[in-house]
């Protein structure tokens, strides 16, 4: 049979034009109106069993969003100048007010009306500059653009082993694919007002395919099979037919999985790592593409064909070998996989990945997580999907005992052990092994490769707080926004640390609009320095809780801001590219023509323009960066000197926006354990949190900065203010702060500190809180300054280093590969 080809991609222009859901007026029209014929009940798939909703209603509400306003020129430059306050002395901010003003009376204007003639006609004004930001970045993708998902365990522990949850979370995501290429997924809404779905498009069967003049999604939208590694070691079959419907129950898959595992370890790993191709994934972008051009050049190999079976993937299944010790080191494996080497030869889980396209990592004792590609999904959309899937593995079970148990899905896939065979259709369900021709120059560019990884991960540590104290009930009933608040947080802890306060980004959604993404949200705010000064100095509790709630309303109405697309980074980042393209194209009207990554009236061709700067490596976009340029003010002229960078963006308050130092994000429900990224700086740190209702699990990264003594300092904090709301509830005034207070070890251990994993040690109670009032007057045993020390010291006999353990912790298309024998087992 011929092989199941991977057309190559297109230009993102088209790509994204080709593959956008239905959008315009002719095509959308027999669905107007459909969202509104469902009640809350038929919404709600939970809301009783056997719900069947029509198909269609995924992406109803698409053609009736607002796309994404431009902000006014005046706010957005009255909003850079307020963001850069808290972060500027005096000299600096009256630069800064004149070069706005020199831009607001040049450039500024100019720019803007290009912005809108651009605009014109596209889905969104920012879209083809976020995407080509993303794509055109040319490092390695590792650390510095994927984020990750940690899982919580299965709630029934004789599930919590490798096959069985990898074969559930499996069935899951088909069954959360299917939803999606029926459309009967339900579209998410914010308080009944429905966001954009567009994001579930891109979601599955994708891949990052770099070239020399960048990388491109590459998507195909008939993809029937799923690729496993194992080992180094690459598998593929069939797991859905020419109509998106499962064919094979979790049984099946469980049988095809084990297949996999027994074939993978009848491989030394020190040979099979020889051959991990996947590590090729992790190189710089234009190496990789040089590479793939490699595999893909002689006609007589079948690396092509194998290359393509990957990148067509539904997605990536990785099941690793080992079992992370502690959470911080499980953090670190789905993030950035482990590096061990053995004999001169790495044999760590980074070997066994393919970061071009979504992965589910399942560990060997059922600790699970994922691994995205970030270009054209944000972390909303994800976690849509892992809670989904999260849910449905508990439903199925659920209705293995109980058939009358509910469903989260409108319809499911026919039963396939009741199917005819020949239904099917042209599909494999039998495990292939893709054999590689590993020709001389590939064996040489993997090392190389996987030397470069080694030292981006030994580069980087992680750390996690899972803080047991309280969460977003005590909190809420206190009168706070658990966002503002935990956001506050990480102000207090770090100026604890270090006595200043930094640029912090977090992203607030604007799904809310057509093709939204996100907007930055600027946390160090005038109101947040009054606070952690008030904090720290010898003030009452009254004070201290007052500057605290004044701070977290200013975060709160930012937020809120943000969400309507009112912040100033996109618009400035948008004005910026304008500027950009301008010159690139030598002063023609660039942003009158049409060329939008997914336009409303027809597809374009017009190129992109390449970003400042590396994009953040948080869920949000891309941040610009503008060093080493320098502008003078400008008489005001009616025509931008296109080849002399505007004021504002040679303003070296503009760099300074655009590096971050606490890059932040909150993104998780019960179904995750934990969330994170890498930094997006190198003296910065890379912040994902989940707030639960009576928890917060923090996991913090950075280029070994203080990481520890910063988890340290956050817990202390955590104690400390809520020592500080109950004493001002009760009408008291403590007059100072009783954490800079020395005193003793506490008794308790509500939070607890999970070592990193470049420390090897278990982490111990730290001072609790809940056993009686009394105590809790007396939590803060110790200051910010010496958190870090004191818990290092009461540690430090405890603490043993010990290496991570190795061991137990449609087209017709011909058989790629060796066929494995299934019917042993």
């Amino acid at each position: 049979m011929p092989a199941r080809t991977f057309t190559m991609p297109k230009s993102l222009n088209e790509s994204l034009a080709n593959q956008q859901p239905p959008n315009t007026e002719t095509d959308r029209s027999s669905l107007n109106g459909i969202k509104e014929a469902y009640s809350p009940s038929e919404r709600e798939p939970l809301a009783k069993s056997g719900l069947k909703e029509k198909p269609g209603i995924t992406y109803a509400a698409q053609d009736k969003l607002p796309k994404l306003p431009i902000p006014e020129l005046e706010d957005t430059c009255r909003k850079f100048q307020a963001v850069l306050a808290p972060l500027q002395n005096q000299r600096e901010q009256d630069e800064t007010a004149a070069a706005v003003q020199d831009f607001l009376k040049t450039d500024g204007p100019e720019l803007q009306a290009r912005l809108k003639r651009y605009a014109t006609g596209k889905t969104s004004y920012i879209e083809q500059f976020w995407y080509d930001s993303y794509l055109n970045f040319d490092n390695s993708v590792v650390l510095n653009l994927n984020p990750f998902f940690l899982l919580e365990d299965d709630p029934t522990p004789a599930r919590n082993n490798q096959v069985t949850r990898a074969a559930s979370l499996v069935i899951s995501a088909l069954s959360f694919v299917r939803a999606v290429r029926k459309e009967e997924l339900p579209p998410d809404t914010l308080r009944g007002t429905p966001l954009c779905m567009y994001q579930y498009s891109r979601l599955f069967s994708t891949a990052r395919i770099p070239t020399e003049s960048g990388c491109q999604i590459a998507q195909d939208s008939g993809s029937r099979h799923i690729v496993v590694l194992c080992k180094g070691q690459f598998y593929w079959f069939d797991v859905m037919d020419d109509n998106s419907d499962i064919i094979m129950t979790e049984k099946d898959m469980a049988l095809n999985l084990q297949v996999i595992v027994d074939d993978a370890e009848a491989t030394p790993i020190q040979e099979a790592a020889k051959g991990a191709l996947g590590v090729l994934s992790t190189e710089n972008r234009k190496i990789w593409a040089g590479l793939r051009d490699v595999l893909t050049r002689d006609s007589e190999s079948n690396n092509a064909e194998c290359l393509s079976i990957v990148d067509s993937a539904l997605f990536i299944l990785c099941l690793d070998y080992t079992e992370p010790k502690n959470g911080a080191e499980l953090c670190g494996n789905m993030l950035c996989g482990t590096s061990e080497v053995v004999k001169g030869v790495q044999i760590g889980t980074c070997t066994n990945r393919w970061y071009d396209k979504m992965q589910i990592i399942v560990c060997k004792n059922g600790s699970a997580g994922i691994n995205f590609e970030h270009t054209g999904v944000d972390g909303h959309t994800v976690l849509r999907m892992a809670s989904d899937v999260y849910t449905d593995t508990i439903l199925r079970f659920a209705k293995s005992i109980n058939g009358q148990a509910p469903s989260l899905w409108s319809s499911t896939s026919p039963d396939p052990s009741k199917r005819d065979p020949n239904s099917f259709g042209d599909v494999s369900t039998t495990p292939h092994k893709l054999e590689w021709d590993m020709l001389p120059e590939l064996s040489t560019a993997l090392r190389f490769a996987e030397t470069r990884l080694a030292d981006l991960i030994q580069q980087n540590e992680f750390e996690i707080l899972e803080f047991a104290g309280y969460g977003k009930n005590f909190i809420t009933s206190m009168g706070f926004s658990p966002d503002a608040f935990v956001q506050m947080a990480f102000q207090a802890a770090y100026y604890g640390l270090y006595g200043r306060v930094e640029n912090t980004y977090e992203p607030a959604m604007t799904k809310v609009f057509l093709h939204g993404r996100t907007e930055a949200i600027r946390v160090a705010t005038l109101e947040a320095v009054d606070f952690v000064k008030t904090f720290w100095a010898d003030n009452s509790s009254q004070q201290k809780v007052d500057a605290l709630k004044k701070a977290s309303q200013k975060h709160t109405a930012l937020t809120k801001e943000c969400a309507k697309a009112m912040g100033q980074d996109r618009h400035l980042y948008a004005l910026y590219c304008v500027w950009q393209r301008a010159v690139d194209e030598e002063g023609a009207e660039a942003a009158s023509s049409n060329g939008c990554s997914s336009p409303v009236d027809g597809p374009s061709s017009e190129p992109g323009m390449s970003p400042p700067q590396a994009p953040s490596k948080s869920p949000s976009p891309p941040r610009s960066s503008s060093a080493n340029k320098a502008g003078k003010s400008r008489s005001p002229s009616s025509k931008v000197p296109l080849q002399q960078i505007p004021s504002l963006f040679s303003d070296p308050g503009y760099d300074r926006l655009n590096n971050t130092i606490l890059s932040t994000s909150n993104c998780g429900n019960p179904a995750l354990r934990h969330f994170g990224f890498g930094p997006s700086s190198a003296d910065g740190f890379g912040i994902g949190y989940i707030i639960k209702d009576d928890s917060i699990s923090i996991c913090i990264s950075s280029k070994h900065r203080q990481t520890k003594r910063f988890v340290a300092s956050l817990e202390a904090y955590f104690l400390e203010v809520k020592r500080l709301l109950r004493s001002v509830k009760k009408g008291e005034s403590t007059g100072r702060s009783k954490v800079r207070e020395s005193g003793q070890e506490k008794r308790g251990g509500t939070g607890k500190v999970i070592k990193g994993q470049t420390q090897g040690s278990e982490g111990v109670p730290a001072p609790g809180i809940g056993e009686d009032e009394d105590e809790d007057e007396e939590l803060g045993g110790y200051g910010f300054f010496d958190a870090g020390m004191l818990l290092q010291a009461l540690k430090a006999s405890q603490e043993e280093k010990e290496k991570p353990s190795g061991k137990g912790a449609g087209n017709t298309r011909r058989a790629i590969g060796k066929k494995l024998r299934v019917s042993e087992y």
